[in-house]
């Protein structure tokens, strides 16, 4: 990320804010492989490349990887975007569904829709594989089209083990030294408030922001943004930060100008 921002001009500050931390049971991970050996699930819906590669290893300690890959190759599989697809295609899985960008549970479904007579939902066992959080919509979404959903959780998100970056960050965030910002995934504008409001300065980081230009990866982000009182300011043509990068770059003189005026 500092690389494609310093290609584009910019001045780079990167302040990590979450790492992934596996559960510290496989209870749900071994459990959906023992249903899905058995043949009774008929959906798999894979939603991180991380999550399909940590679940494997999970599995293999009680079953061999191969028995997991020719059970997954029995039923159709879901893999939402490139990542995953990545994933499966190392245990040698097809996928069933691709799911187009942005990438979001609103597409999983209507892909989904679109291929209910081929994969229909009604009265069959679905498995989610999670990542970090769950995804209430897609749960609620699965069961209300008839599916007996599972959740497969397989690691969460925590904050760094050293958060004095994104201390920093938020320092400079709240005294107005950045003009843009860019958040790549839903959690790391969560952490950002958390350490905001550890800090008191939530409310000075919500009145900096709203002067300053919001990147956003995708609509599920933008979502969490919004969920603040702000309004994301750009979300790229297709869901990569090389593309969030480049286009805030060409677009942040006029949002700055705009938004700055607005507050005068």
């Amino acid at each position: 990320m500092a690389r494609l921002i310093e290609n584009s001009g910019g001045i780079p500050t990167v302040a990590p804010s979450m790492r992934e931390v596996p559960l510290e049971s496989n209870t749900e991970a071994l459990e959906f492989a023992r249903v899905l050996l058995e043949g009774e699930f008929h959906v798999v819906i894979f939603l991180t490349g991380v999550g399909t590669r940590t679940l494997a290893r999970a599995v293999e300690t009680a079953y061999p990887r191969e028995k997991f890959a020719e059970a997954l190759r029995r039923v159709a599989v879901v893999a939402r975007g490139p990542k995953p697809i990545a994933a499966l295609k190392e245990l040698g899985v097809p996928v069933s569904v691709a799911v187009p960008e942005p990438n979001t549970w609103r597409e999983i479904l209507e892909v989904l829709d679109a291929k209910r007579d081929s994969i229909p939902l009604q009265g069959r066992r679905v498995a989610v594989q999670e990542y970090g959080v769950s995804n209430p919509e897609l749960l609620a979404g699965l069961a209300g089209r008839g599916a007996t959903v599972t959740r497969v959780p397989v690691y969460q998100w925590a904050l760094p083990e050293d958060t004095a970056p994104l201390r920093s960050a938020i320092y400079g965030i709240a005294r107005g030294e950045f003009d843009a910002v860019l958040f790549t995934t839903s959690i790391q504008v969560v952490h950002l408030f958390k350490i905001a409001a550890e800090m008191k300065l939530d409310a000075e980081v919500r009145r900096a922001l709203a002067r300053t230009a919001i990147g956003s990866i995708g609509p599920t982000t933008s979502e969490e943004i919004k969920k603040y009182g702000l309004s994301p300011d750009l979300e790229p043509s297709h869901p990569k930060m090389g593309y969030l990068v480049k286009e805030l770059s060409e677009r942040s003189g006029e949002i700055l100008q705009r938004k700055r005026a607005q507050q005068q």
